[in-house]
């Protein structure tokens, strides 16, 4: 499990570029991560995404997207970080994997490639062994149709046919591992109301199981997690805060109780109204 990570000082000529600049990351000393949920929390452009790539670049963990974090051209930023991070362990793992709700279907369209090649190949090898022994054609055959049958009864034959929560769900049940790490960037877009609590479920599975969670989110219903541990990146540097704390809580709260308050500032004139 991680159990903390280290920031060392970037070089001089960084210090005052994306992303060491970042208010959140300014200062930052040793991080602990404690127990098996943490939540990155903050505003947009607080930098809990920045960290939370940088972590998966620098652990090496596998990307359920359109590509590999190590690999992503717009993360040239999130790599310098990396190598800035020393990641500690108490028992180290690459199991697990990085995903980005927001890139879902670049990975749905990763894999619509990996099963065309597979098509493609087994009807080359149709016509390559024509006229040879079914045996042989079936030898052959074989790697390619075990792969093609690994993914389709993994994800099924049409991850499009599903909304894009559904898709979500089912391919976050199917990746997890049993005591890996997972890192989840704002699984909250993907997601209903109804479909966050069917997550908290599945994320005490992977607890359940061994395995660990960081993500970084707004959603107030999946940072309820009991237990968990959260970091504010509307800090300077971050620090860890309770649940009730949290600003976006205290504000949903507040919302909820009296939306017709908030409406009256901000809903000044209803397209729907005739003008007086």
């Amino acid at each position: 499990m991680l159990t903390g990570l280290r920031l060392a000082e970037p070089p001089a000529s960084e210090r005052d570029a994306f992303p060491f600049a970042i208010p959140a990351l300014r200062g930052l000393g040793p991080m602990s991560i404690r127990g098996p949920v943490t939540f990155f929390a903050g505003e947009n452009g607080s930098g809990k995404s920045t960290l939370l790539e940088a972590i998966a670049i620098a652990v090496n963990l596998p990307t359920v997207g359109s590509r590999e974090v190590g690999a992503d051209d717009s993360l040239a930023s999130q790599r310098k970080l990396a190598r800035c991070l020393t990641a500690v362990w108490d028992r180290k793992t690459h199991r697990g994997f990085f995903l980005r709700a927001e890139d879902l279907l670049g990975f749905i369209g990763r894999l619509d490639g990996i099963v065309a090649e597979m098509q493609a190949r087994l009807a080359e090898i149709e016509r390559e062994y024509r006229g040879r022994s079914e045996l042989a054609r079936r030898l052959a055959m074989g790697p390619v149709a075990a792969t093609l049958g690994s993914i389709r009864a993994r994800y099924g034959d049409d991850l499009d046919a599903n909304s894009h929560g559904e898709t979500f769900l089912h391919v976050f049940r199917e990746r997890f591992v049993p005591g890996g790490l997972h890192l989840i960037d704002e699984p909250e877009a993907a997601l209903s109301p109804q479909s966050e609590l069917a997550f908290v479920s599945m994320m005490a599975d992977v607890v359940n199981e061994g395995g660990q969670l960081i993500i970084a989110t707004h959603s107030p219903v999946l940072m309820a997690v009991p237990g968990a541990t959260i970091y504010s990146f509307d800090e300077s540097p971050l620090r860890e805060v309770a649940y009730e704390d949290l600003e976006g809580v205290r504000l949903m709260k507040d919302f909820l109780q009296a939306p017709e308050r908030y409406m009256r500032h901000l809903w000044r004139k209803s397209a729907a109204e005739p003008d007086s």
